[in-house]
């Protein structure tokens, strides 16, 4: 399918293209942004996580979703692709075509100097504003650093638990889950 250039698409139209392409776009305020490809140790962290969190659910009721899921944020309007979602009880949708969840508890994005502060930033703003989410992970690809950002009783966000050292552990409090740096890293490269 090509895409005709215009300045502006409207959510319909975008998924409406999105649902039809062979690689996958964020949309926000009538902008389609292609989505940069990664490297080796970006990968290497989604495909561990995705290991060790979907093991630790086996059998109850929260549940992994990858890079290849969508979801939207209907305070902003965008609709991106979190490295990692984990969704507990009964999936929310967006319309009939069950593409793009609404109710994530945890959000995890695997950081890369192009997306650093963009993650960090405008897009953790809009992230706080789902409210279903709990936590958010930030995890470096360029060196061993994750952290993660909780939802308190009063709905503030503060930085709950970091590791910087392959020794470290993360706390995700809201699912009942430690991760180990070490399983994080494992088979990553070049670290700085």
């Amino acid at each position: 399918m090509t895409v005709q250039p215009q300045k502006y698409y409207t959510a319909a139209e975008y998924l409406e293209l999105e649902r039809e392409a062979d690689y996958k776009s964020e949309y926000f305020q009538g902008e389609i942004f292609a989505m940069a490809g990664v490297g080796h140790n970006h990968n290497r962290i989604v495909e561990n996580l995705s290991i060790e969190v979907g093991t630790f659910f086996k059998g109850k009721s929260c549940r992994t979703y990858s890079s290849d899921q969508r979801i939207h944020i209907p305070a902003s309007g965008l609709y991106t692709y979190p490295d990692l979602i984990v969704v507990c009880g009964p999936n929310r949708y967006l319309d009939e075509k069950k593409d793009t969840l609404l109710n994530p508890v945890v959000l995890v994005e695997v950081l890369s100097e192009s997306t650093e502060a963009y993650d960090r930033g405008q897009k953790f703003h809009f992230y706080r504003s789902i409210p279903t989410l709990q936590e958010y992970v930030l995890i470096n690809a360029r060196a061993v650093a994750a952290e993660v950002f909780r939802k308190n009783e009063e709905g503030l966000w503060t930085l709950a638990s970091e590791a910087y050292d392959l020794g470290g552990r993360i706390e995700l409090a809201s699912v009942g889950l430690t991760l180990a740096m070490q399983d994080v890293y494992a088979q990553t490269e070049d670290l700085g």
